[in-house]
């Protein structure tokens, strides 16, 4: 698993959204996607694109926690969404509230170009062995 991540740490659909990473770790990571590609037919940042880079990158880091022969699966993700973004980036930076022994919890905050919040998530992750 450890080494799909240095691969394609987000998968198929992370590069179809065009999900840049920044940095990875368990505890604290970072990535960003344009706009452009992953607006709504009204032209804001589709809320669905919030959740797959926070989805994306919450995982990515519970797995890193995981390690070599564990994985970790999604199973809780919310999101409040509380400013639109029309163009630029949307950046998300991932902070671990929890890294346990089976659960993870991430805090992911979705900001704009300029530093706005525009949408708060957090996923939880289940830990299994191989």
């Amino acid at each position: 698993m450890l080494a799909r991540l240095e691969q394609r740490p987000g998968g198929e659909l992370a590069e179809r959204m065009q999900i840049e990473f920044l940095k990875l770790s368990a505890e604290h990571s970072v990535a960003r996607m344009p706009a452009e590609g992953n607006r709504q037919p009204a032209g804001f940042v589709h809320g669905g694109a919030y959740c797959v880079i926070a989805e994306t990158l919450g995982s990515v880091s519970a797995n890193i926690h995981a390690g070599e022969g564990r994985y970790a699966v999604g199973t809780d993700i919310n999101a409040t969404h509380t400013r639109s973004i029309t163009s630029g980036w949307v950046t998300a930076e991932c902070t671990a509230v929890h890294l346990g022994r089976s659960m993870t919890v991430h805090e992911i905050v979705c900001t704009d170009d300029e530093g706005r919040r525009a949408s708060t998530l957090r996923i939880t992750n289940f830990i299994k062995t191989r």
